[in-house]
């Protein structure tokens, strides 16, 4: 089992930056991918951002590229999203995942989620 926390999400005006943590334990993440996925109310949810643990090229959605970056510490077992630039449409609960193997944009295929953080970006 992997437990998945997230934290670090709030209220920000457009065009400013938040970082998101996700603290992963009950397991050594060497063999897993780690993702981050958001819903606004009334949506599905989508895609963000996925990184293997043991390397490889990050995945972002079209909607982020440029703008969030995700990134990982090994030492604390965390996965973070840097956010940047944020516009109102990036109002979401943001959730954290994690899958055995590799990286992919498929919610379907993590196993492992967290409770979500909610950002709010006013206009």
């Amino acid at each position: 089992q992997v437990q998945l926390v997230e934290s670090g999400g709030g209220l920000v005006q457009a065009g400013g930056s938040l970082r998101l943590s996700c603290a992963a334990s009950g397991r050594t993440l060497s063999s897993y991918a780690m993702g981050w996925f958001r819903q606004a109310p009334g949506k599905e949810r989508e895609f963000v951002a996925a990184i293997t643990w043991s390397g490889g090229l990050p995945y972002y959605a079209d909607s982020v590229k440029g703008r969030f970056t995700i990134s990982k510490d090994n030492a604390k077992n965390t996965v973070y999203l840097q956010m940047n630039s944020l516009k109102p449409e990036d109002t979401a609960v943001y959730f954290c995942a994690a899958r055995w193997d590799i990286a992919v944009t498929t919610i379907r295929s993590y196993n492992y989620w967290g409770q979500g953080t909610q950002v709010t970006v006013s206009s």
